[in-house]
């Protein structure tokens, strides 16, 4: 057993001490602290327990951001080239390997319209158009994307003015907080895209895959169905026209 500690002499570092050596053990066999009442008094235990803990938080923490701060532009990381057409723009860029698309679109070149919830392929929120098809730009890796056409909500509006799809939005209160917004959008420009005037029904289907935390689903699907009425009686009349997601 070690000897008695004198309380007046009790410091931080003497407590520290005392917290690791007073098992029956040395706690670099035996971790485990216990409280000697004949030795030590309760705070002092707590205090010298405390010190051990926060210290390892500390350390544990610093390890942990150090990993998070990693940059991808270390020699260990092998960057790939693509070019990518994003809202009609050819964009050259040098890619990890790991990184998602939505990264790419967000962090790389500041389009953050499209938006991250579930990083899981479950809220839709991050979607945009593909060469034409909806998808969950968490889910896609950025060097799939490799000489793809890319529509984002950022493309939606044209010379300063919205388009028929967002202007039905606005119009029906479509959004509420507006997180899920951009991702509501795309998935509507798709299916506008290839059925110019959906009803209420496939607007409903089409838009299975977007979450709105806020409800507002029946807002949204009468602003996607009122904009089908104006847009699909457009393109009826020029068949030869073609649909765009510019244009929705």
């Amino acid at each position: 057993m070690s000897a008695p500690i004198d309380p007046e002499k009790n410091t931080a570092k003497s407590t520290a001490t005392v917290a690791c050596n007073n098992s029956p053990h040395n706690a670099t066999t035996n971790p485990v602290q216990y409280l000697d009442p004949k030795s030590q008094s309760r705070r002092d235990f707590i205090q010298g327990t405390g010190v051990a803990v926060v210290a390892s938080a500390t350390l544990g923490g610093v390890s942990f951001e150090s990993a998070r701060a990693a940059s991808p532009d270390t020699p260990s990381a092998t960057l790939t080239p693509i070019a990518i057409t994003i809202n009609g723009q050819v964009h050259q860029l040098q890619v990890d390997a790991r990184w998602t698309l939505v990264e790419v679109l967000r962090d790389q070149l500041n389009l953050t319209g499209t938006k991250i919830g579930c990083d899981r392929s479950e809220c839709g929120a991050c979607t945009v158009l593909m060469n034409g098809k909806a998808v969950y730009a968490c889910s896609q890796l950025a060097v799939w994307a490799d000489g793809a056409d890319v529509l984002t909500v950022e493309g939606l509006a044209q010379n300063g003015n919205l388009s028929p799809l967002q202007q039905a939005f606005v119009d029906h209160n479509g959004p509420q907080c507006g997180f899920c917004t951009s991702g509501q959008l795309m998935s509507a420009t798709a299916l506008l895209q290839n059925s110019p005037s959906p009803d209420a029904n496939q607007v409903r289907a089409a838009l299975v895959g977007n979450l709105c935390r806020c409800s507002n689903y029946m807002a949204i699907v009468e602003a996607v169905v009122a904009t089908g009425a104006v847009t699909g009686a457009a393109v009826a009349g020029k068949p030869d026209t073609p649909r765009r997601g510019l244009s929705v």
